[in-house]
């Protein structure tokens, strides 16, 4: 493998770093949320995350049990973090694609979950993206919504304008929408695209960015982004070619969160690689070749 490389990044932040090790929290909820689920753990130790941060998750009983899978603990961004009585309730966003994400999903309140984290590089703000940002474009697909919501109310507790275009495939795919508004009704600001027709617009986010830089104040934007490999690809794209400034939040097979496996190895436009866990997840999306990341989506 080449050189391992972090990618250069617009602007510096405090880093919120993880305790070591993976601590034990109890689940103190569960919901439905469209096809999705929603879990929230209290952790009584760690640190608040950043809008972009991730955890390594796995659940303290029945994790690799029978057939000995799943046993490696898998990736989540948080996509709500809350202070309560000196603790912090983390919410998760989860869809069950897998054995590991099938058990994070039948997690119930009373349960003990196991997690380590805060880990890697959150978002930027809209400044430090770009100098003459005057507000913040979120564009989030299906199950990457999560990293956005914690954004979006960080963002619009600073004062940032915000606009938030968010895309599902339809029906059996969707979720999420009251982390951006605490019902299931959209809150001004929000547009929805989805592929079947069923709410908003029908066809792609993408198509709601790309009408939206189709303007002439395009150069003031900074675009924040986190969904399916290919959305994220077709937003790297449509902001390279408009030179509009985006971060994008991207997954890849992760098996320790800490740079060790190099299992999340993507490489730069420039040459090299980066290690995901470590500079990333969030990325300038003009430090990348492509956001087609193999292995990521699944």
């Amino acid at each position: 493998m080449a050189d391992i490389a972090a990618p250069s990044r617009t602007g510096t932040r405090d880093l919120r770093t993880a305790p070591l090790g993976a601590r034990s929290c109890e689940v103190t909820s569960v919901s439905d949320s469209g096809s999705y689920r929603v879990f929230t753990a209290r952790d009584e130790s760690g640190v608040a995350p950043e809008p972009g941060q991730f955890y390594m998750l796995t659940a303290a009983q029945d994790w690799g049990a029978a057939v000995g899978r799943p046993y490696l603990p898998r990736a989540f961004s948080c996509a709500a973090a809350r202070p309560v009585s000196g603790a912090m309730d983390l919410s998760f966003l989860a869809e069950a694609v897998g054995p590991g994400t099938a058990r994070l999903v039948a997690l119930e309140a009373g349960e003990m979950l196991r997690l380590t984290g805060p880990l890697g590089r959150g978002f930027s703000s809209p400044r430090e993206l770009n100098p003459g940002a005057a507000g913040a474009v979120l564009v989030g697909g299906g199950i990457g919504v999560a990293p956005l919501a914690a954004l979006r109310r960080r963002l619009r507790d600073l004062g940032t304008a915000v606009t938030t275009l968010l895309g599902f495939r339809g029906v059996e795919h969707h979720g999420g929408l009251e982390l951006f508004s605490g019902t299931s009704s959209l809150c001004p600001g929000v547009q929805l695209a989805t592929e079947d027709g069923s709410r908003g617009h029908r066809g792609y986010v993408t198509d709601l960015l790309e009408t939206m830089l189709a303007g002439d104040d395009a150069a003031s934007a900074a675009v924040y982004a986190c969904g399916p490999p290919a959305m994220l690809e077709s937003v790297r794209r449509l902001c390279g070619e408009r030179g509009v400034a985006a971060e994008l939040a991207l997954e890849a097979p992760m098996a320790c969160g800490f740079g060790a496996c190099m299992g999340c190895a993507v490489e730069l436009a420039g040459g090299g690689y980066m290690r995901l866990c470590v500079d990333g997840p969030v990325v300038d999306a003009a430090a990348i070749g492509t956001a087609l990341i193999p292995g990521a989506g699944h």
